[in-house]
């Protein structure tokens, strides 16, 4: 039995807003190597996720994987 890799792309993240029905919008951090620099800097990105029981909060850390696009700017869904 080989375990099969998932094509599919897993953020992690904060929930910074739960006022839409069934969406969230998560905000993902992740450092980036300067290219001609060196030097590590922070990028914060947020992306809408589907959330269909409304069961998480703002603060929450959540974990969201890429799936079909659900409406114009869904494309997550949270696991």
């Amino acid at each position: 039995m080989t375990k099969e890799k998932s094509k599919r792309s897993a953020l992690k993240g904060v929930v910074v807003s739960d006022k839409m029905d069934k969406t969230i919008v998560v905000s993902v951090s992740r450092f980036v190597k300067h290219p001609l620099y060196g030097k590590y800097y922070k990028i914060n990105k947020k992306y809408k996720a589907h959330d269909p029981e409304n069961k998480y909060k703002i603060g929450d850390t959540v974990e969201i994987v890429e799936t079909r696009p659900i409406s114009k700017d869904k494309k997550f869904r949270v696991i």
